[in-house]
């Protein structure tokens, strides 16, 4: 199993005139998406064995699970998923709720073991 630094320890903000910028990873190998999580609905509760996960919610709150823990995450807030933890956000809102995610690690979609899933995949 590999194992990856937590980068939310990383994370830095610069300040600028303008405003900021927050880097989250600097020179390492990483796959990066946008997830949109639609009201009422959710992920499958589920574990990868080659890759960790940064999650940087975008707007929500979006409700985290990682290892059993369980908790909301508003914008702006970072969650840090280990290789080989159980996870899985949910939108408990109104709105439709977004977050990028670093994937460090082997990234493969087949990589995903579903434990429990609304949509019978």
């Amino acid at each position: 199993m590999t194992s990856h630094h937590d980068p939310t320890d990383d994370v830095f903000v610069v300040e600028r005139p303008w405003g900021d910028f927050r880097q989250f990873t600097t020179a390492e190998p990483v796959t990066v998406k946008m997830i949109t999580v639609l009201p009422g609905h959710r992920l499958s509760l589920q574990t990868h064995a080659k890759r960790s996960e940064y999650w940087f919610v975008i707007d929500g709150p979006l409700t985290v699970t990682v290892d059993g823990d369980k908790r909301s995450a508003a914008a702006g807030d970072s969650v840090w998923v280990p290789v080989g933890a159980t996870h899985r956000m949910a939108n408990e809102g109104t709105e439709p709720a977004r977050l990028l995610e670093l994937g460090f690690g082997e990234f493969d979609e087949a990589d995903i073991v579903r434990l429990e899933d609304d949509y019978q995949r």
